[in-house]
């Protein structure tokens, strides 16, 4: 298992377990991995200094650092980023408006003063998001499934 430092287009930074370089590098080509701030999928690896360790023993000098994740190290961060995303969840569901498949249109209208501004979430598709930012319209992608109604 590799830790990379990674980095999004818009320089959101953050760390994700892969199996090895080429499982990276493969994920990243079927842009499976993406920002869980954004949700953009253009990433890169950030530049990351290598950790070092001095030998015990005098003549040897500096050997790279082998860390040895444990399994259970993968699994306590899937549950705090669980429990973070649980957080970020219920704070925007107490605190703004849900609007659904209207999300764009009702961006749109806050980002040109034609209602009142509100925290507003909703679902909008990967092109309508763009568009929005290409308008200049502040958003963002929230790392949850979409609300369903049941």
């Amino acid at each position: 298992m590799i830790l990379y430092e990674l980095v999004c287009s818009a320089e959101h930074r953050f760390e994700a377990w892969f199996r090895d370089s080429a499982a990276f590098d493969k994920q990243r080509k079927a842009r499976i991995v993406s920002c869980p701030l954004c949700g953009d999928a253009k990433v890169r690896k950030a530049i990351m200094a290598p950790a070092l360790t001095r030998s015990k023993q005098r003549g040897e000098g500096v050997t790279p650092a082998s860390p040895q994740p444990t399994e259970d190290s993968g699994a306590d961060r899937q549950h705090l980023l669980a429990e973070v995303v649980a957080q970020l969840r219920e704070h925007v569901e107490k605190n703004c408006d849900y609007v659904g498949d209207s999300f764009p249109e009702e961006a749109r209208r806050i980002h040109y003063g034609e209602v009142e501004a509100r925290g507003i979430y909703g679902e909008a598709s990967e092109a309508e998001a763009q568009d929005l930012k290409e308008e200049g319209v502040a958003v963002g992608r929230l790392p949850f499934m979409p609300k369903r109604n049941s």
